[in-house]
């Protein structure tokens, strides 16, 4: 039962920081266009609660290196988020370098927040 507290934690967690920074991102890189803002929220809580689900069934449920998991995930993520930004977004012009820089600002802020 405490894994199970602990992984919805880390899941509502995990979205809210992930939604909070890269929707920082967002405005940081100058974009303004509401209807993309939109897909960005919608795209990441289509893959953050799943790479975060995943790395946590890897890490409890076999040996893999938790880095090699994590690179797999969050390449994952990109790959997926840019799917949807090239898809569907209006003022995203080079959404593969969107989807990349997103996720590695989030994904670095993260882990500098984790070493406070």
């Amino acid at each position: 039962m405490n894994v199970g507290i602990n992984l919805a934690v880390s899941l509502a967690v995990s979205l809210a920081l992930t939604l909070i920074l890269e929707t920082c991102f967002y405005f940081i890189v100058g974009k303004r266009n509401k209807k993309d803002l939109l897909l960005l929220l919608l795209a990441n809580v289509l893959t953050n609660p799943a790479v975060v689900l995943l790395y946590w069934l890897s890490v409890l449920y076999t040996d893999i290196n938790e880095v090699i998991v994590k690179a797999v995930l969050e390449i994952s993520a990109v790959l997926v988020e840019w799917i949807c930004y090239r898809r569907y977004a209006q003022d995203i012009k080079r959404p593969f370098l969107f989807s990349l820089g997103a996720n590695a600002f989030s994904f670095t802020i993260g882990v500098l927040l984790q070493l406070l």
